[in-house]
């Protein structure tokens, strides 16, 4: 499934390219991520950990991203966002659960365009192809996280994204997974 918008953004959005009469409107396509999509995955996700100045964090490579998102079981989806069919960014999310709601969302791993790319509205049209996903699929929410010193939470809030300040994320990983596995 491919959606293409054309760049047209209301004129009173501060935010919105202006566009010269004598260019052409860019247009944005935002497909499903296939396995021959894996090399640009991976330049994405490295460009948002450099974003995110955690670049050293990155271990993953393009064959985990082929075995875990397109093998037999996937353990992700993923959609590209191209701009004048230049790849330049992504989604890549998967389901979750809430047991209050007794139902489904969509949490939302990773969001990323390239900086070069911004101000087209790029990033909205790809979380507004993930709600399309997640109403078409009876889910009831997208989650996701994001750094408190990114500006984008301004966008978020924005699109109606909601902060839950009193739940913290919490991790357990690396040596401490390993210890509390050994104690079982």
């Amino acid at each position: 499934m491919i959606a293409r918008y054309p760049v047209r953004r209301p004129s009173h959005d501060p935010d919105a390219p202006r566009p010269h009469e004598d260019q052409p409107m860019p247009e944005i396509a935002i497909r499903t991520a296939t396995i021959d999509d894996v090399g640009t995955l991976m330049r994405l996700v490295r460009a948002l950990a450099a974003y995110e100045n955690l670049a050293d964090k990155v271990v993953s490579s393009e064959a985990d991203l082929r075995r875990d998102g397109f093998g037999p079981r996937p353990a992700f989806e993923s959609r590209i966002a191209s701009l004048d069919g230049r790849d330049v960014g992504f989604t890549l999310f998967y389901p979750n659960y809430s047991t209050f709601a007794g139902r489904r969302g969509l949490f939302l791993e990773d969001l990323f365009v390239d900086p070069e790319a911004r101000g087209h509205g790029i990033g909205r049209r790809l979380l507004e192809d993930l709600a399309g996903i997640a109403t078409a699929r009876g889910w009831q929410a997208i989650v996701l996280h994001v750094l408190d010193w990114n500006p984008t939470r301004r966008f978020y809030e924005r699109l109606g994204f909601e902060q839950h300040g009193q739940w913290l994320l919490q991790s357990l990983g690396g040596l401490a997974l390993r210890r509390l596995a050994d104690r079982s």
